[in-house]
């Protein structure tokens, strides 16, 4: 064999070798694509949401299909932090609340809402999920809960930790809370 033949061969593989990677780099964008599109589409079954957007927001949020049905509980979680965090009653009554909603002990879902109640969940969390609660509740996909049942759980929880001998239960704090959650949950914020 030449040197010519050598280095035509060599350059041939180092060709072979380049549009290989390529194929593997592409089928792995399709195999990450496809993963996407069925996350979403998982996501939106479980949410109750048509619309791709919302779940691309939902996903972004850090929700999953076993996880969304904490969404209705976010406004909840967000109360009970108000005033800078989760007392031992608070904690409770969201338990029941989400155990009363069928998130059950073990799961995901339930890891998330502990984790929720140990960390403070991020702002964008608390200012998104008002939005996609209304729509969750205006396409029927928050299992039958109203913005009233919402807004009473979150007074429950603002009332559960407050006040001596039942005066001032509800902070001034917890009071403008629940107002803006009451606003966005009704469709008027």
């Amino acid at each position: 064999m030449t040197d010519k033949d050598i280095i035509h061969e060599r350059g041939r593989s180092l060709e072979d070798d380049y549009f290989r990677k390529k194929d593997r780099q592409l089928i792995e964008k399709l195999q990450h694509a496809a993963e996407a599109d069925r996350a979403r589409a998982d996501i939106s079954r479980a949410a109750g949401l048509s619309d791709p957007a919302l779940a691309d927001e939902l996903l972004a949020l850090g929700f999953t299909a076993e996880t969304v049905a904490l969404l209705p509980i976010v406004p909840i979680v967000q109360m009970a932090w108000a005033e800078g965090g989760v007392s031992a009653a608070e904690r409770d009554l969201i338990v029941r609340f989400a155990r009363s909603r069928g998130i059950t002990e073990g799961s995901a879902a339930d890891a998330q809402l502990s984790a929720w109640m140990s960390a403070r969940p991020s702002a964008e969390v608390f200012t998104s999920a008002g939005r996609l609660i209304r729509a969750m509740l205006d396409s029927g996909g928050a299992g039958g809960l109203s913005p009233d049942e919402l807004v009473a759980y979150c007074e429950d929880i603002a009332a559960a930790s407050g006040g001596v001998f039942g005066i001032g239960k509800i902070s001034g704090e917890e009071r403008k809370l629940l107002s803006n959650i009451a606003a966005v949950l009704k469709g008027r914020g």
